[in-house]
């Protein structure tokens, strides 16, 4: 079998980074009257996967987020802009990250960063399985250093789960933890 990931023709950073903004209502708040950080989530989500779809040329799942900071509340009348990009791309999976900004709608003031937050895709085939994406070319000095800190966020990841994995089969092995 062929690497096919090796094949395809990489993409510039560029090529796939966008913008969605969305106004928040009454409808998108919490018990406290700013919005609720599950629709800030959401918006992210979709965001990070529009970019992931047209990174790989095809369906993305989320595999995991990362890192979901909430800087400042988001206010009602806000005029949110949340701006995704692929920071790294795997074999099959993508880093997309992505920066969320508030401004009011009535201001002409600068938007504002409310939060930030790393989310890990997958592309997948008609039938779900991992299918390769296209590797990414960072373009900026900036763009660099997403790719590279992705790629430390990678090893975190990684060394996290198999630590976790280690410490369950310990736990098993020792007949702790059963239900």
């Amino acid at each position: 079998m062929t690497d096919q990931a090796s094949e395809l023709r990489g993409k510039p950073t560029a090529a796939s980074r966008t913008t969605l903004s969305h106004i928040m209502t009454g409808s998108d708040t919490n018990l406290l009257g700013t919005v609720h950080g599950g629709v800030i989530m959401k918006l992210v989500d979709d965001a990070a996967g529009a970019v992931a779809g047209r990174h790989s040329g095809g369906p993305a799942v989320t595999a995991s987020m990362d890192e979901m900071v909430f800087l400042e509340p988001v206010r009602v009348g806000d005029l949110v802009h949340v701006k995704a990009q692929v920071n790294w791309t795997g074999r099959s999976s993508m880093e997309v990250g992505v920066r969320v900004l508030a401004e009011r709608w009535n201001e002409s003031t600068p938007p504002t960063q409310v939060g930030s937050a790393y989310l890990v895709f997958a592309a997948v085939d008609a039938d779900g399985k991992p299918r390769p994406v296209p590797p990414v070319v960072p373009e900026t000095e900036r763009d660099k250093r997403r790719y590279q800190e992705a790629q430390i966020r990678r090893t975190h990841r990684l060394a996290r789960r198999r630590a976790i994995k280690e410490l369950r089969e310990k736990r098993a092995a020792e007949g702790l933890d059963e239900d």
